[in-house]
């Protein structure tokens, strides 16, 4: 890979790409990495595979990379192939993981099936593997990194710790599906006579691990078209990920009803073939009517000791368009499935395989687009697409180049639309946010201490920016348990930061509190100002500054209260 000055990074959940440009037009990167045992190669894609290689599976020299000679783990296209073999030893969705707050995603939790003796690594460790892998080439340049619009404000920060691991210092988070938006802005210099005032996009991301909606308003200011972020779907575990163990299930029972049973170690192996068997099925001007599917065979009755079966195209469109994108009524919502009492540990898979019930409750929310953009390898099937199309109906498609590796374009434009040098989406805060002040009036029996509520961020406030109070002074609590309260309101737009809400009034909301035990200062009661930043991924931090350079930060989602 060659640097420019900005680089886009997809960390995907089956596949990262990466883009860069030097100001100029962005170009797709090819990524080094090992395809088998001594075999180093430029490839378009790095597959988001780690494998953990045995004591003495592989003759020395054989893992060697060019900036490590001993490297710990397999990681990208070699580890693919070679986890399909022995999957006890293969970590992979490992973004989905870092999502999944029901466990301590900072633990040695992959691969979930490694048998005793085989070394776990956790979701944060092989997500920095990646990133350390992507870094060798990301040298003095800013480096977009993306992620799920859904992701929330846990996981992006161990996203953000897995690129700090890694050793990147100059980067920032963009959401996925407003890159993919970025990457058409990046191919169509006349998207001003494709779009207009009042129009709606809807963006469709459908990746190896999760499904993202995200719309798009089209305003006008000056007399000049605007592009605003106006909604953002709920975070939702259906990908590509639940298709190939669909798919694999199908291809299981032809073998069953020819009397040829699968155990589970054979099913997983399975799982890992269909996905790549599906890729070739469903990528740009394949016509082929199947692919072959082969894993290993288990007995001794099994000539050549392997199964072979073949993934026909005709069972992939079934499973998508009956299982995944069956037609739907637009008042549709997802059903939630009865879970029983005990279950093995995984990710927590939406309950509803149903893309289009899940895209149907997303419309009631946010309101009819009238465009549409698709990007995920899915969506290069034209029967996908189309029975998306059907469901919007009307709706005009937005098309685009290349789905495989439109995020990682999208983030390296907007990297230079950061600079200036392109058209940025804005992404305005939907409510005016406030923090509660306790009064310091004296203890009165029975009536606790009155609340006032001081503007910290006012609405449509654009995400990325920061707002200031250096002239107010309050004593922040440190060295035990305290309680941060939040309010909300959706009609005061004219609340400017620093403005102070006494008493409070019944058009604000509170919030949840924040419950936290701040590290002690010197002086258990510090002075401190207030400072709050509002990230591109809609994340508030509200900062504390105590003198000495002093700083305490509490985090809070602007978009989980709102959409």
């Amino acid at each position: 890979m060659s640097s420019g000055n900005v680089i886009g990074i997809d960390l995907g959940t089956t596949n990262c790409s990466v883009a860069a440009s030097d100001g100029g037009p962005v170009v797709i990167q090819t990524v080094p990495q090992l395809t088998g045992p001594g075999e180093l190669r430029d490839e378009p894609l790095f597959p988001s595979f780690l494998y953990i290689p045995g004591a003495n599976e592989f003759p020395e020299g054989t893992k060697g990379l060019p900036w490590d000679d001993t490297p710990k783990y397999i990681l990208g296209e070699w580890a693919k192939r070679r986890g399909v073999e022995n999957s006890s030893r293969l970590v992979h969705s490992a973004k989905s993981w870092l999502s999944y707050s029901g466990v301590d995603r900072t633990a040695p939790l992959l691969p979930l099936t490694a048998p005793d003796g085989v070394t776990k690594i956790s979701p944060l460790e092989a997500s920095t593997a990646y990133l350390t892998h992507l870094r060798q080439s990301c040298h003095d340049a800013q480096v977009l990194i993306t992620v799920p619009a859904s992701f929330d404000a846990s996981a992006r920060a161990l996203t953000e710790l897995a690129a700090t691991n890694a050793g990147f210092t100059n980067f920032v988070l963009l959401e996925e599906p407003q890159a993919a938006f970025y990457a058409w802005l990046e191919r169509h210099d006349d998207w001003r006579t494709r779009v207009h005032n009042g129009d709606k996009i809807l963006v469709i991301d459908i990746g190896g691990g999760t499904t993202d909606f995200t719309l798009i308003a089209v305003g006008e200011s000056n007399g000049e078209l605007t592009l605003e972020r106006v909604a953002v779907g709920e975070h939702i575990l259906l990908g590509g990920d639940n298709i190939d163990l669909a798919l694999a299930r199908a291809v299981e029972q032809e073998l069953a009803a020819k009397n040829t049973k699968l155990d589970a170690i054979q099913l997983h192996m399975l799982w890992q073939r269909c996905r790549a068997a599906k890729e070739k099925l469903l990528a740009k001007n394949a016509t082929q009517p199947d692919e072959p599917v082969t894993i290993l065979g288990r007995g001794t009755g099994l000539i050549g000791g392997t199964i072979k079966a073949t993934l026909r195209r005709e069972t992939l469109e079934q499973v998508l368009l009956n299982g995944f994108l069956p037609r739907v009524d637009k008042d549709e919502q997802p059903v939630k499935a009865r879970r029983a009492a005990l279950a093995e540990i995984g990710l927590p898979y939406a309950s509803d395989p149903r893309i289009t019930a899940h895209l149907a409750r997303f419309i009631q929310q946010a309101g009819a687009p009238t465009h549409v953009l698709f990007n995920g390898g899915v969506l290069h099937s034209e029967i996908v697409r189309q029975r998306i199309v059907e469901m919007l109906n009307p709706v005009q498609v937005l098309e685009g180049e290349d789905l495989m590796h439109a995020v990682a374009r999208g983030a390296a434009y907007y990297g230079l639309a950061r600079q200036g040098k392109g058209i940025r989406i804005r992404g305005g805060v939907p409510r005016t946010y406030y923090i509660g002040i306790e009064s310091s009036l004296p203890a009165v029996p029975g009536i606790p201490a009155p609340m006032k509520a001081l503007t910290v961020v006012p609405f449509g406030l654009e995400e990325g920016s920061s707002v200031e109070l250096p002239k107010l002074e309050f004593g922040l609590l440190t060295g035990e348990p305290a309680e941060f309260r939040f309010f909300s309101s959706v009609s005061r737009h004219d609340d400017q930061p620093g403005d102070v809400l006494d008493p409070i009034p019944a058009d604000v909301e509170e919030l949840s509190p924040i419950e936290v035990n701040l590290p002690a200062a010197a002086e258990k009661i510090t002075r401190v100002t207030l400072a709050a930043d509002v990230t591109a991924t809609g994340v508030l931090e509200l900062w504390c500054v105590g003198k000495n350079d002093n700083r305490w930060k509490l985090e809070f989602n602007v978009r989980e209260q709102t959409q």
